[in-house]
C-alpha cells in the first residue's frame, strides 16, 4: 500500500512540474539517496530472507515505474523547450542572401587550356621544361651558337656567365624532347610556358610572356602539314570564317621559315587600323625542323623531318577579345577579367 501511494503521490507531483529544474527536484526526493522510495530498502533489515527478496522486487518495480515516469516527463518538458526556441530564433529565408563575389578565370590561362584541349585532341602531347636553362638548350643546340646576331636581338636575361638564363624561348623543352627521343621515336608535342627577355614593359610590350610552341617530327613531314596544323588551330579560336596565310621569313632552327597571319576578325580581311589595311594580322611564326637542329638532337634529316611552331598567347588574347594593352593579362584587376569573361559566354 506505501508503494502505491508513493507512485500516486509522484503522479501528481510530476502534473505540477513545468521546469527541469522543478523536475531535478521531483526526482531527488523520491530517487535520491534520501529519497522516498530509496528509503524502501532501509525497510528490509525487518524482514526474514524470504520476505527479503520478495519485498526487494517490489521496491525495484516500484523505482523503474518512477524513473520511466521521470525520463517521460523530462522529455515532454525539452521538447517544449525545443519548440519554443525554435518559434522565437526562426529565421526569415525570404531575407536577400548576402552576395558572394567570385573572382574569374586567368585569361591568358583560358586562352592556353584552350590551345592544348584542341591539340590533344589531334594526338599532341603537353610537355614541360625548366625556366631557368642551359645556354646549350636554349640557343646552341637550335643552331644559334655563339656571337649569333639573333642572340643580341633577343636580349637573354643571364643567371651565371653565359652559361645559365631565363629562358628566353620554349624551344629548349622542344630539344629536351628530341634528346629523349634518341633519333629514333615520331614526336608530337606542345609546350606553353612563361618566357623572358629583356624589354621595356608597354602596351604590346613586357619582360615576360607565354609562349605556346609546338613540334612534330615523323618521317615524310612537309610544309603542308604544318598549314593544315595551323588552319585547324586559328578556326577554333577564331570562327570558320578565318582564313590563314604563309608568308617567307627567317628563324635559325626551322629552313624553311614562314610568318603565319590570320584575316582579321575585325574588318573580315577588308582593311583596318587593326590590320594596317592589310586584312591580315601575324600571330605566329613556324616553319621545318632545320636539318641542323635534328642532327644536334640525334635525328638523321635524310630520314627524319618536322615542323615546329611557335604563337605569344598573349597575341592570341588580344586579338581574339579586342585588347589594347597587354598589362591587362599582369595587373590582376577582376573587374577586367570578368568583361573577358562575359564575351567568352556571349
Amino acid at each position: 500500500m506505501e508503494m502505491e501511494e508513493i507512485l500516486k503521490n509522484l503522479k501528481k507531483d510530476l502534473e505540477t512540474v513545468l521546469t527541469l529544474q522543478q523536475l531535478s527536484e521531483v526526482k531527488a526526493h523520491y530517487l535520491g539517496k534520501k529519497g522516498l522510495i530509496t528509503s524502501l530498502y532501509s525497510k528490509m533489515r525487518e524482514l526474514d530472507d524470504e520476505s527479503k527478496k520478495s519485498f526487494g522486487g517490489l521496491i525495484n518495480k516500484v523505482k523503474m515505474e518512477a524513473s520511466d515516469l521521470i525520463d517521460n516527463k523530462k522529455e515532454l518538458i525539452e521538447t517544449k523547450i525545443l519548440n519554443e526556441k525554435l518559434k522565437n530564433e526562426s529565421i526569415d529565408i525570404t531575407l536577400p542572401a548576402t552576395e558572394i563575389k567570385f573572382g574569374a578565370p586567368s585569361i591568358l590561362e583560358k586562352m592556353i587550356e584552350d590551345v592544348e584541349e584542341l591539340l590533344i585532341s589531334m594526338g599532341f602531347d603537353v610537355i614541360d621544361g625548366p625556366e631557368v636553362e642551359e645556354d646549350k638548350y636554349n640557343f646552341e643546340m637550335l643552331n644559334l651558337p655563339k656571337g649569333h646576331p639573333a642572340r643580341d636581338a633577343q636580349d637573354t636575361f643571364y643567371i651565371e656567365g653565359e652559361e645559365l638564363l631565363l629562358r628566353s624561348q620554349t624551344s629548349p623543352v622542344q630539344v629536351r624532347c628530341m634528346l629523349l627521343g634518341k633519333g629514333k621515336k615520331p614526336i608530337r608535342m606542345i609546350c606553353p610556358g612563361k618566357t623572358y627577355r629583356r624589354d621595356d614593359d608597354d602596351a604590346t610590350h613586357s619582360h615576360q610572356f607565354m609562349q605556346i610552341e609546338g613540334l612534330l617530327v615523323d618521317k615524310n613531314v612537309s610544309l603542308s602539314d604544318l598549314k593544315g596544323t595551323f588552319d585547324v588551330i586559328a578556326k577554333h579560336l577564331f570562327g570558320e570564317d578565318c582564313e590563314t596565310r604563309f608568308r617567307p621569313s627567317y628563324y635559325p632552327f626551322t629552313e624553311p621559315s614562314v610568318e603565319m597571319d590570320i584575316s582579321c576578325h575585325h574588318c573580315k580581311g577588308k582593311g583596318c587600323n587593326i590590320c594596317k589595311n592589310t586584312g591580315y594580322i601575324t600571330v605566329a611564326g613556324g616553319g621545318m625542323v632545320h636539318p641542323k637542329v635534328l642532327e644536334n638532337c640525334g635525328y638523321d634529316p635524310k630520314k627524319w623531318s618536322g615542323f615546329a611552331f611557335g604563337f605569344g598567347a598573349e597575341r592570341l588574347a588580344m586579338i581574339k577579345y579586342g585588347i589594347n594593352d597587354l598589362r591587362v593579362f599582369y595587373t590582376n584587376d577582376l573587374r577586367e577579367s570578368k568583361v573577358f569573361d562575359r564575351k567568352e559566354a556571349n
